[in-house]
């Protein structure tokens, strides 16, 4: 969860905002759920969403212009309603770190998980042919990743940017030192870094990269701003032009939980992506907004889902 101080009202860069909660807490959490399981956890989990709603304008601020514009909230509703449903939503979220924990020590079931894939999808992973992978900050990354070793030829080369959470994830590390497995830090994507994907494309592995926050910095850093919940959003152009230099198939995928279980869904965004120099801009925007629209579909069917507290 970010955490800037109340008085600084400018805009901030996601990357730049500090990592809330500290790692005593995060055990306490833990503990709790193994004295008492999920329906305590969620009892004490109540309260402290609360305080972060109450404390975390950055946070409280953005939840409630997503949830508005998602259609959650109506445009100028009383704050005590606003306030509830914004600790519904870093509730959600608490709940979302409860599963990645319990994905890595093998207690959350997921045999009951509902798998949408892509079926060209299967036939490129069976066939060692790799591609790219756009996610959101929307649903579980590390539930995806469990779900993912049902097709035990897929391999993943995930992209992140965690030293904003490094509590979180040294938690992860302890709970199973493989946590890290197949992870990526990335704070740009420079030509050297181009190329090392290239190459694990090439050997058929499945680059995961997130395309819906603004990027760190870098070459690859610029943005463009496409229809997503009714306004024009700024996205990074950066997994775009990736994909296109490496002519390779751009997939959907993510992992929603609805109503206590765990639905994966994949399916092919594009099947190449070329960006003639006249062209490059339009075509860019045409991938970008088909993204966002498919990113859109999403948070209406489950928009306490979209992780997103940042500006």
């Amino acid at each position: 969860m970010p955490s800037v101080a109340d008085s600084d009202a400018r805009p901030v860069h996601w990357a730049a905002l500090r990592e809330a909660g500290l790692s005593a807490g995060l055990w306490f959490l833990w503990g709790v759920y193994r004295l008492g399981g999920r329906w305590l956890y969620k009892l004490v989990i109540w309260p402290v969403a609360l305080y972060f709603a109450l404390t975390r304008r950055v946070a409280r601020r953005s939840s409630i212009e997503y949830l508005e514009r998602v259609g959650v909230l109506a445009p100028g509703c009383a704050w005590p309603r606003r306030l509830a449903h914004v600790t519904r939503h870093i509730a959600t979220f608490a709940d979302a770190l409860l599963d990645k924990g319990l994905a890595w020590t093998g207690a959350l079931d997921l045999a009951h998980a509902r798998l949408d894939v892509d079926p060209r999808f299967v036939a490129a992973v069976e066939q060692g042919r790799g591609g790219v992978l756009v996610v959101a900050h929307c649903g579980n990354l590390e539930v995806l990743r469990a779900l993912g070793r049902r097709l035990p030829q897929l391999k993943l080369k995930i992209l992140v940017h965690t030293r904003h959470a490094q509590r979180f994830n040294r938690v992860l590390a302890r709970l199973n030192p493989e946590s890290g497995a197949n992870l990526l830090q990335v704070t740009e994507i420079d030509m050297a870094r181009a190329v090392e994907l290239a190459d694990c494309v090439r050997r058929g592995e499945f680059v995961v990269i997130a395309a819906d926050r603004v990027p760190v910095s870098g070459v690859m850093g610029r943005t463009l701003a496409v229809p997503f919940l009714g306004a024009p959003a700024l996205l990074p152009v950066g997994p775009w032009v990736f994909a296109a230099a490496l002519g390779c198939p751009v997939y959907w995928l993510s992992c929603i939980k609805e109503r206590g279980r765990y639905a994966l869904e994949c399916e092919l965004l594009l099947e190449r992506i070329e960006l003639p120099r006249r062209r490059r801009e339009q075509v860019l925007a045409e991938a970008m907004t088909r993204y966002a629209a498919r990113l859109e579909r999403t948070c209406r069917a489950s928009p306490y889902s979209w992780f997103n507290f940042y500006p």
